[in-house]
């Protein structure tokens, strides 16, 4: 029988549940606890009324006079004396016949002795307990050597002995039955009070188990099992109700993706479709609609190509190419792309300059950083390109270039006014910085914390034909991630725009040690 077998047979029911498995538990602990206790209780008693009987057997001996008056006795008519007490002393002449003459007094029959010392098998000295000539009660006896080769026993009854065992028994299956039942009455109340955290965690869990992820764990105390408990799966709500969030978030973002993706595509294919229709028809067109059509045609063509390539190369940075980095002059980059900008000077003016410093520093330096020069030089065009598209005609971009270190006041870090697609930096790092700062009407808060994001426009209303199709900051956020820098963006309404590259740069000794 298995030990689940076993307690469903003392406990009926199975004790399937925390409450009774504790009462059950408890119930055996404290029965074996009262049992043990009892039967300790009851050996030190009997042994004590034991040790009581032996030391008054071992106190009385019988005076020379009885012996001498027991072998004259000759008959039990003719007994030396009776004693006023329960003892009951028997002789044995020097041949080892027990002589019929007897000391003691009582009605109640004595212990079963054997008519011969040599069948007597007792020690010397030594009490031993025999039963009566009849009934169930039992003696104590001790023999003792006496004058003349003769020996007595000398008995007492074990009533008294026996009769308080019995008492004792009596009062510990009473104690052990109300002792059983107060526990299982009391042990209930207390199990069910201790257990009462653990009975609100379980309703909790059912909310949160139909839906309500928002809810907490109450007992959340340290200094207890249920709370640490509570504890561990309040930070483990917390962390899955997060990746409820992100995946949701994730998934709104990816069907946001793939609708932009089509908007984007659908308008290009949409012209391209009328023209190419239009070029079918039986009857031919005029040579200048026919010019008109293929340039249309050419046109979507290049601008659903610039939307594939884009969509490509996000899909290439998502999977976290590796770039064959080497050091890059950054301000190198910088003056190309500035140089490349040139035929766009009339309309938006671009300068470059030395990063702002609080030392008021204002000439150019060299500074390196390790990466793909390529990939550095596209960001700069993309920033370049949505400072002309985004500003109006007129507005001046500033480019600058610097080294500093992360920190509150000065950049790679979260603040308000300030947002990244990318982690902030360690603070203290060293890093080189391209910025291109514009001063145009700005971003609110709002345009600001999407400004990152695939498809976004912070402009609804301005037409994809000029506006981009919202991929350049992703791509450009994208590229210096790679990069283990960020790509972050200070603006406010009516202060323009700044955004700048933050990349980890290493100081002359550790390229020279490298």
């Amino acid at each position: 029988m298995t030990r689940r077998r076993l307690l469903g047979h003392i406990l009926p029911g199975s004790p399937g549940s925390l409450r009774r498995r504790l009462l059950l538990g408890a119930a055996v602990l404290a029965t074996m606890a009262v049992l043990v206790s009892q039967f300790i209780g009851f050996t030190v008693l009997r042994a004590w009324l034991m040790d009581r009987v032996d030391q008054q057997l071992a106190d009385f001996h019988p005076p020379r006079p009885a012996y001498a008056a027991a072998v004259r006795g000759g008959g039990p008519d003719q007994r030396p004396g009776t004693l006023p007490s329960d003892f009951h002393v028997y002789f044995y002449d020097a041949s080892g016949r027990r002589i019929d003459s007897s000391l003691g007094s009582g009605a109640q029959p004595g212990p079963q002795l054997a008519h011969s010392f040599h069948h007597l098998h007792l020690g010397e000295g030594r009490p031993e307990t025999v039963e009566a000539i009849d009934g169930d009660s039992r003696w104590r006896v001790l023999l003792s050597p006496g004058p003349d080769g003769m020996h007595s026993v000398v008995a007492l009854p074990l009533d008294t002995v026996d009769g308080a065992s019995a008492k004792i028994l009596w009062i510990n299956a009473l104690l052990l039955v109300v002792t059983l039942l107060a526990l299982l009455t009391l042990g209930r109340w207390v199990i069910r009070l201790g257990l009462l955290p653990l009975t609100r965690m379980e309703r909790t869990a059912e909310r949160v188990g139909a839906g309500q992820l928002d809810l907490r764990f109450p007992d959340t105390e340290p200094h207890t099992e249920i709370g640490r408990l509570g504890g561990v799966l309040n930070s483990m709500l917390e962390r899955l109700q997060r990746a409820l969030w992100e995946r949701e978030a994730s998934e709104n973002r990816m069907r946001r993706f793939v609708a932009d993706a089509g908007h984007e595509l659908r308008t290009p294919l949409t012209s391209i479709q009328g023209y190419a229709e239009l070029a079918l028809r039986p009857e031919p067109l005029p040579v200048e609609q026919q010019r008109e059509g293929n340039r249309v045609i050419a046109r979507n063509a290049e601008r659903m190509s610039l939307l594939v390539d884009d969509l490509q190369l996000l899909a290439r940075l998502d999977r976290a190419p590796s770039y064959r980095m080497e050091p890059v002059d950054l301000l190198s980059v910088a003056a190309e792309a500035v140089s490349a900008a040139a035929p766009h000077r009339d309309g938006h003016p671009v300068d470059l300059g030395p990063l702002p410093s609080p030392g008021g520093g204002d000439e150019l330096e060299v500074v390196e950083a390790d990466g793909h020069a390529h990939r550095l030089a596209q960001i700069l065009e993309n920033l370049l390109s949505n400072a002309r598209v985004h500003t109006p005609t007129g507005t001046r971009v500033h480019v600058r270039v610097g080294a500093t270190v992360v920190g509150d006041a000065t950049c790679g870090t979260d603040r308000p006014g300030r947002t990244s697609a990318s982690p902030p930096l360690p603070t203290g790092t060293a890093v080189g910085v391209i910025e291109v700062a514009d001063e145009g009407p700005g971003l609110d808060a709002r345009d600001a914390e999407h400004v990152f994001e695939r498809f976004y426009r912070a402009d609804r209303s301005r037409s994809r034909a000029y506006g981009g199709s919202g991929l350049g900051l992703s791509i450009a956020a994208a590229i210096a991630e790679r990069h283990d820098g960020r790509l972050e963006l200070d603006t406010a309404p009516g202060e323009g725009c700044v955004f700048r590259l933050v990349l980890p740069i290493q100081s002359t000794a550790q390229r020279s040690g490298g």
